[in-house]
This record gives C-alpha cells, sequence and structure tokens, in this order.
C-alpha cells in the first residue's frame, strides 16, 4: 500500500442496526447423503467411522479434486492436519464440503488449504498464471481452525487457513476460528484467508460465514491484494490486527497493524460488505474493522444493512473502524460506531 499519508479520525453517525447474521454451520445436523464417487467423480473421505477420516485421506482428496465428502460418523469430528492439503492446478474444481460436521485444524503448526495457479510444484497450466479460471475452489459446512501460515514465504505468505493465488475462490456457511500468521509484516496478511490475483478480477464470494478470534500482522480474517470481495450474512468478531508501524513501515518498525477484520489493497478493487456483522475487532494501526487503500483511487466500498461497532483502531481512521482511501463509500441501513 503505497499510502500518502495518515488521514484523521472522523466521527461519524450513520443509520440503522440489522440483527447479526447466523453462520450456517450446523454442529450435531443429521449428515446428508454422500455421494457415489462414481456418480460424482469426486472423493468420499472416512468409512463411516471417525478413525476413517485422515489428514492423509484428505490431502489426497484435495489432490485428486472434485466435489469431496465426508463420511465420519454421525457426530462432529475434527481432523488434524499433519500436512497442508494443496489443490493440483490440473483440477477444474475443488469442492471440499464438511457436511456441518467437520472442523479441519492446523494444530497452531500449519497451514490448512493451499491453491496457488503459479506455483509450478502443483502444476503449471498456462502462461498466465495469475489470470485463469481454474482451478474453482468451494469451501462450504465446514469448520477450518487453528491454521498457522507463520514462517510461509511462497507470494509473500498470510492464509493461515486458506491461501489461494488466481483460480476462483467461493466460501459458504463455514466457520474459521482461532487461524493465525506472522505477526508483523507490512503488507502480510490474512490469519484465516490470504488471497491474491482472481480470474478476470471477479470478486472473491464470502457466504453465511464467521470468523473469530484470528491474530494476524494485518487483516486477521481476510486479507488481498488486488482482489474484490462480496461478504454477505457473515460475521467477524474478535479479530486483531497486531502488526506495527503501518505500511509502509515507519523507521524503525516491522509494520502491519492493520484491517483487525479485512484488510484490502490494490488498484480497482470492491468491497461489499451486506446483511453482516463486524463487532469486537482491533487493530493496532489503521481500521479496527476494514482497511481498504485504492491505490489509484478507484476502488469503492458499499456497506449495507450491516452492524459495524466496537472495532477500535489505535493510529488512524476515515470512519469509525475504518480507513478508506478510494473513489466512494456507500453506507446504508447500516451501523457504523
Amino acid at each position: 500500500m503505497r499510502r500518502a499519508g495518515v488521514l484523521a479520525a472522523a466521527v461519524v453517525a450513520v443509520a440503522v442496526a440489522s440483527a447479526a447474521p447466523s453462520s450456517g454451520f450446523v454442529t450435531g445436523a443429521a449428515r446428508p447423503p454422500q455421494p457415489s464417487v462414481a456418480r460424482t467423480g469426486g472423493t468420499v473421505v472416512g468409512t463411516g467411522t471417525p478413525a476413517s477420516c485422515t489428514s492423509r485421506a484428505v490431502v489426497r482428496a484435495v489432490a485428486r479434486g472434485g466435489v469431496i465428502t465426508f463420511d465420519c460418523g454421525p457426530q462432529p469430528v475434527t481432523i488434524e492436519m499433519k500436512r497442508t492439503a494443496k489443490v493440483v492446478n490440473t483440477s477444474a474444481s475443488v469442492v471440499l464440503d464438511g457436511g456441518g460436521l467437520v472442523t479441519l485444524s492446523g494444530g497452531g503448526e500449519r497451514r490448512i488449504l493451499y491453491m496457488n495457479t503459479c506455483d509450478r510444484a502443483q502444476v503449471w497450466t498456462t502462461s498466465h498464471c495469475n489470470d485463469q479460471a481454474e482451478p474453482r475452489l468451494v469451501v462450504r459446512r465446514i469448520r477450518l481452525a487453528d491454521g498457522d501460515a507463520t514462517g510461509e514465504t511462497t507470494d509473500g505468505g498470510g492464509g493461515g487457513a486458506i491461501f489461494v493465488r488466481g483460480g476462483r475462490l467461493k466460501i459458504i456457511d463455514s466457520q474459521f476460528v482461532g487461524n493465525r500468521c506472522d505477526r508483523t509484516g507490512p503488507d502480510l496478511g490474512g490469519g484465516a484467508v490470504r488471497v491474491l490475483d482472481q480470474y478476470a478480477d471477479r470478486a472473491v464470494v464470502v457466504r453465511r460465514s464467521t470468523f473469530t478470534g484470528g491474530r494476524c500482522s494485518n487483516g486477521a480474517a481476510l486479507s488481498s491484494i488486488g482482489v474484490s470481495w462480496r461478504i454477505s450474512g457473515s460475521t467477524f468478531t474478535d479479530n486483531r490486527a497486531i502488526g506495527r508501524g503501518a505500511n509502509p513501515q515507519r523507521t524503525g518498525t516491522p509494520g502491519g497493524g492493520s484491517g483487525g477484520a479485512i484488510y484490502l489493497d490494490g488498484d480497482a478493487i470492491h468491497l461489499r460488505v451486506q446483511d453482516s456483522t463486524i463487532t469486537g475487532n482491533h487493530a493496532r494501526e489503521g481500521g479496527g474493522a476494514i482497511f481498504f487503500v485504492s491505490n489509484d483511487r478507484t476502488g469503492t466500498l458499499t456497506i449495507d444493512g450491516s452492524q459495524l461497532a466496537d472495532n477500535p483502531s489505535e493510529g488512524f481512521e476515515t470512519l469509525p473502524g475504518i480507513f478508506f482511501l478510494g473513489a466512494s463509500r456507500t453506507i446504508t441501513d447500516s451501523t457504523v460506531r
């Protein structure tokens, strides 16, 4: 982020509060019918017991691609990942569907899920790896917890639960809890999710999902460079940007500390937050809820039917809990305080 200067805090009173949405993640619910491998071209992880649902099986299923479902028994189950599950770029799509019962845990030691169309180790399929339509990654009805990308350096690191570069990403009815990435760095982020590049500059879609307890230098829930987002029916709580020194970092500091929940940097980027709740997040520098910088001032921020409250910014903000630098911001039927 090439920020020309720090703007002074401004206090703005904005309209009507909306109720906090449900996360959509149903623990203890009856499992949906598991699809046949032959019929869907996908994979079922497990054979009906918790013990049959292993990290190795998840890693292999993600590498194979297609629709991935789970048969781990009727109760909620946690699978501790011994390795990061990595998408192979020859897959047209990967749909990871936990059925509302499955948690994938990084155990506080590793990133959980990785897709990178510019990583030759995952097969380089085009000469324009940063702008290709596939793979399409969909994460739905699953809980991703205790992922940690600390020390990861590929494409700048970040993304404690999920790292994506290229292709397309969609997150539906999922929970992200206690994910981490490096504690300092001026433009590093994504305690839960880090995204670089999306096909044809299309937006990442997040629906009916929750992000809680993330910690990272910037963007303790979501972080991206040059990427737009459409977020609806989702909740962000207790995420903290813990870096120090902002971006570009002040002399004598390691940098970071912006975007307690959400951190967006780039040029023609657009963020839409609809029917969502962002409360109790914190930034050591700017934007306790949202940090948004469009370097060429063409980006837009839209907040509709949402509640943003109690998201302190220790350093700077343009609205309560928001640091915005772009073309326009539109706030309707929402509370921002």
